[in-house]
């Protein structure tokens, strides 16, 4: 850090500025007061905070355990970290303690305009003031009490041409993916993890990430196409997986996600995500005789049912007439 040309009587990162003192930390500015002395002491107890680690410490520590001690898909552990970052910045001048049920409250009140990322933030403070009661860092959980968002449930079905523009503008190797994905009813980090290994002649073993759950979907001709198509994409390296990209590095759920997004602004069709192709799956094996709560990977009836209500009409049948009128 270069020597400061001026103020040099105050204290490291206390700066003066428009008749305040101010505490500049990560490029933020926080201000202490006007008078000197007082601004002195608040500074003090802001540092001796940061010194004790205060909430981000407990957030970093609290979510690698978590992390450690469950087995979570990498999605998963990617929006939770997002979540983390947000508590961070959010209560970076808390201590644990100070942290009560209206600074949750607060929390979810700030960011009704986003409800799902407010849920899981809410969550993640759940799991992090759990940890910090059981390691008796805070008398109590401040995140107990206060209830989540409602989350509007998701009634999007891509329909057959919709899903056919989308795959005709895709490139040949997103189209495998997205065609994969439809025919298997697995999530997308499921499928860029297939082997070469799990195919055979009986069909595609999936063990999915975020449930554990262990199924083979059975061999078709039009998986066969696909899985045929997969194989023949061009590749400087051989690999253990279906799917990698030119350079033989695995394909992260990231750019799959971009080339969607590329895809719904060049076909027009903007409000679907990539998350419908699984429920259009479930959906049409449903619709066809078919054992969808399998397919998916469901121990759960209810969770194939989040997937399936509401997606297709209901076809009602109308009363005969009692009276024949001639």
């Amino acid at each position: 850090m270069r020597p400061r040309k001026k103020d040099r009587h105050l204290p490291q990162c206390m700066y003066h500025k428009h008749g305040a003192y101010y505490l500049v930390r990560k490029g933020k500015w926080l201000r202490l007061g006007e008078d000197y002395q007082e601004s002195l002491l608040e500074y003090a107890r802001k540092m001796s905070q940061a010194t004790q680690g205060g909430m981000p410490d407990l957030i970093d520590r609290a979510t690698k355990y978590h992390f450690k001690k469950k087995k979570l898909a990498a999605n998963t552990v990617l929006q939770y970290e997002a979540a983390a970052e947000r508590l961070k910045d959010i209560f970076a001048e808390f201590n644990p303690k100070q942290v009560m049920p209206k600074h949750i409250a607060a929390v979810k009140a700030d960011l009704v305009d986003t409800p799902n990322m407010c849920n899981r933030i809410l969550s993640v403070a759940r799991i992090i003031f759990g940890y910090g009661l059981e390691w008796q860092e805070v008398d109590s959980n401040p995140c107990v009490g206060v209830s989540r968002h409602e989350e509007g449930r998701r009634d999007r079905y891509i329909t057959d041409g919709e899903f056919a523009a989308l795959l005709n503008a895709a490139s040949p190797y997103i189209r495998c993916i997205l065609e994969m994905a439809y025919l298997t009813g697995q999530r997308i980090s499921d499928v860029l993890s297939i082997h070469l290994s799990d195919i055979s002649p009986d069909g595609v073993a999936f063990t999915q990430q975020k449930t554990g759950a262990k199924l083979i979907v059975a061999m078709t001709p039009d998986l066969e196409e696909v899985i045929a198509r997969a194989k023949a994409l061009p590749r400087k390296v051989r690999t253990l997986t279906l799917f990698c990209s030119r350079a033989g590095k695995p394909v992260s759920y990231a750019t799959v996600k971009m080339a969607f997004r590329v895809l719904r602004e060049r076909t027009g069709i903007t409000d679907v995500t990539i998350h419908d192709i699984r429920a259009k799956s479930l959906t049409d094996a449903d619709k066809e005789g078919k054992n969808a709560q399998t397919l998916g990977g469901h121990s759960d009836p209810k969770m194939t049912a989040r997937y399936l209500r509401g997606r297709l009409p209901k076809i009602a049948q109308a009363p005969t007439m009692p009276i024949k009128v001639r």
